[in-house]
This record gives structure tokens, sequence and C-alpha cells, in this order.
């Protein structure tokens, strides 16, 4: 069975936040032939601009994430939600994955969101906002869905992978991407 490499993308930068835990409870539960890669420069990208971003042109901390998504077979995003919608760290990462226009790095790429907050409505809105952004971007944005609420209640000071219902759910995605990033590859 070939490797399925997956790139995960974390929108919050907070060393301890509930979003980076369940990142790595993704890394945790992937099964045997998924490798995931927490990448970790998100807030190092500058801002997206386009006159910078021109053919030839070698942008700092860019070129090494556009080479690790091309690289990938699928791109989990697991986000917040700050003032009702996706981080802009989290929206400008995508805005560089999806230059250039029609072959950016995410382009038909399966992909899919994972959203956490305190509050009950479970990130639900920047979740939305992140699978329209990744799906006008091009990716291949998955009917699998996963919003956690509650997340001080549900999981307190323990890790979320502690939590067998969560670490269960997050599998699941995981293993969605894997399944769509393989029958890409055999297609």
């Amino acid at each position: 069975m070939s490797q399925s490499r997956v790139l995960v993308l974390v929108g919050s930068l907070r060393a301890g936040s509930v979003n980076r835990k369940l990142a790595e409870t993704a890394v945790a539960v992937s099964p045997e032939g998924v490798e995931i890669t927490i990448f970790e420069g998100l807030g190092k990208l500058p801002f997206y601009n386009e006159d910078v971003d021109v053919p030839g042109a070698s942008i700092a901390g860019v070129d090494g994430f556009r080479a690790a998504a091309a690289e990938s077979d699928a791109i989990l995003l697991v986000t917040p939600e700050y003032n009702g919608t996706i981080p802009a760290v989290l929206k400008n990462a995508i805005d560089w994955l999806s230059r250039p226009y029609g072959a950016g790095a995410v382009k038909d790429k399966p992909v899919a969101v994972i959203s956490a907050s305190p509050s009950h409505n479970a990130a639900k809105w920047a979740h939305d906002d992140a699978r329209r952004a990744l799906r006008i971007a091009g990716g291949n944005v998955l009917e699998v869905e996963l919003s956690i609420g509650g997340t001080i209640q549900k999981f307190g000071e323990l890790h979320p992978r502690e939590n067998a219902e969560v670490a269960q759910q997050v599998a699941g995605v995981v293993a969605a991407l894997a399944g769509a990033s393989k029958v890409l590859a055999d297609a």
C-alpha cells in the first residue's frame, strides 16, 4: 500500500490551542500508511501580494510552504473561529496555495476542515468559510465535516486524543482524506 501524505494547517498560532491539539490528535490516530505533517510556518508567511508573486520570484517562507503542499496528497485545515470567520493566517495560506490561478498547490487536491471552539457554535461559521475559500481556490473539498463545540467542558485538562469519541471522529476525517488521495492517485 502506498503512503498517503496529509499536510495539516492549524489556524491558531498559540502553542497550547485546542486546534493545535486536534492536529496532534490527527497525527496520533493516523492509520498505517498515512503520514501527517503539521506545517510549522503559517505565522511567518507574508500577506499575499500579487505584486511580489510573479513568475520566477523566490518568496521567503512561501516557496517551502507551496512545496510542502504540492508534495502532499491531501490537506487538512484545523480552525478556530475569530470574530465569526476563519483566522487571517489560514485565509492567507489559502490565498498563497491558490496561485498561480488554476495551477496552485491546492488545485484538485482532497481537502477537509475540522473546526473547534469553546462556544457551542463549534466554530461552524469558520468551518463553512474555510470550506468555501478552499473550494473557490480549486481544492476538492470532501463532504466530511467535523465541528467540535464546548471544548473547555469536553476536554478540560485532557488532550483531545484522550477523548475516545473525538479521536474516532478525527480518525474518520483522516481516513476520508487518505481514501480520497488514494482514489486520485489510482485515477
